[in-house]
């Protein structure tokens, strides 16, 4: 049953998403500048803190609505939370080289990882 939970969250967040992206985009006037992801990554950062220090300091979610927000709902919208909250795990628990290396790998495997495949797309465009 969580797993349902999970994809129904995933729905909402990533309607959720274009609809906060396409809102703040036109707002600003389409100046090409990537608002909307900064104000949606903004947002679910702000909103996985929130869940998880109101969880550990009050009570535990049920599998259900932990798939559900955390994973389903948080994660269609900008998996940028989980990197966020993941990362300040880390130093919260001293682990402060495993933090800083979460950082330069995630930034930096995923910067790389858009190059590659923007060359294999582009290898791949004659093709078909």
């Amino acid at each position: 049953m969580v797993i349902v939970w999970v994809g129904v969250g995933g729905v909402v967040g990533a309607v959720l998403r274009y609809l906060v992206v396409m809102g703040v985009n036109g707002a600003v006037g389409g100046s090409g500048a990537p608002y909307g992801t900064l104000v949606v990554n903004a947002v679910g950062c702000f909103l996985v803190g929130s869940i998880v220090g109101f969880v550990e300091a009050h009570k535990p979610l049920s599998p259900e609505m932990q798939g559900f927000l955390l994973i389903g709902l948080l994660g269609g919208f900008t998996t940028f939370s989980a990197f966020g909250m993941e990362t300040i795990r880390l130093f919260r628990d001293g682990a402060y080289v495993a933090g800083s290396l979460n950082v330069l790998l995630q930034v930096g495997v995923g910067l790389g990882a858009v190059v590659v495949g923007l060359r294999v797309g582009g290898l791949l465009r004659g093709v078909g």
